[in-house]
């Protein structure tokens, strides 16, 4: 049960970080113009993105131009485009994959790979989090380092926009989420780990294996039995022979009183005694 509310937790989580890195994405609130020294004028505020420039005024009009090249692009600006829709591209498979993998849905349930799943959904949160946090972080450093340079006029210089610190909060999130969903899934595979069998261990069948000495010792107990059988037998054949002896010696003594008594009568009728 705890496990699937931190894999629920880490999914959310994940979820409204890529809400956030699209909002950052689309979104021109990168840079915002700084209005400090000779540049106090606030009736103009221009917005730059990874798509467009925008200019706001203040009677509400709201203008917005696209970069009508991509290859006339900075380099930075084009990695930082590419790294983005990575991050957003990463981020709906690892909805889709943490969907599948995650212990409250029924989807491969019973399956030894629906753990996987989940850790490969983390996986991709933290892989999106990291591609979105690359590009916030070297634009923020860029617009600080621009922003304290003397000899770029006060009218050229931007502060920190919005996206920036939605992209930040955003990738952060992700990770988190990311790292959520990947510690269930290790807590579930150390836990069906952890249930071993004590030694000896049993075999496919469940038939504890023998150890060796235990095998030498069954290996001589049917010798010792045919030899007590032996032994038995060749008792009862010698008792057997004995009492035929002794049957056979009594015959001919019986045979031998009875003559006796027929001759002791014959001589008493001989001699007239009775």
């Amino acid at each position: 049960m705890a496990l699937a509310g931190l894999e629920l937790m880490g999914f959310f989580l994940g979820i409204f970080g890529m809400l956030g890195t699209l909002v950052a994405t689309l979104l021109p609130y990168w840079e915002i113009s700084a209005h400090i020294g000779s540049n106090i004028v606030t009736a103009v505020v221009n917005m730059k993105g990874l798509w467009m420039e925008c200019v706001y005024q203040s009677t509400g009009a709201f203008q917005c131009e696209t970069y009508n090249t991509m290859l006339g692009l900075t380099p930075d600006l084009q990695a930082a485009r590419a790294m983005m829709v990575i991050s957003s591209i990463f981020s709906l498979l690892a909805c889709m994959v943490s969907t599948i993998g995650m212990q409250c849905t029924t989807c491969m349930s019973g399956s030894s790979a629906k753990t996987k799943a989940a850790g490969v959904g983390g996986s991709l949160f933290l892989l999106a989090g990291l591609l979105s946090l690359i590009p916030i972080s070297w634009k923020t450093h860029e617009v600080v380092q621009t922003f304290h340079m003397s000899n770029i006029p006060d009218s050229l210089k931007f502060e920190i926009g919005d996206c920036l610190y939605i992209g930040l909060a955003s990738s952060l999130i992700s990770m988190l989420g990311g790292g959520l969903l990947s510690a269930s899934c290790c807590d579930d595979l150390d836990s069906s780990r952890g249930t071993r069998h004590p030694y000896p261990y049993p075999d496919q069948k469940g038939v504890g294996r023998v150890p060796h000495a235990a095998s030498h010792s069954m290996s001589f107990r049917p010798a010792t039995l045919q030899t007590k059988n032996h032994v038995t037998a060749n008792m009862t054949q010698t008792l057997n022979s004995q009492t035929s002896t002794s049957t056979h010696s009594s015959v001919p003594a019986q045979d031998s009183r009875k003559s006796t008594q027929q001759n002791t009568a014959a001589r008493y009728d001989v001699t007239g005694y009775v």
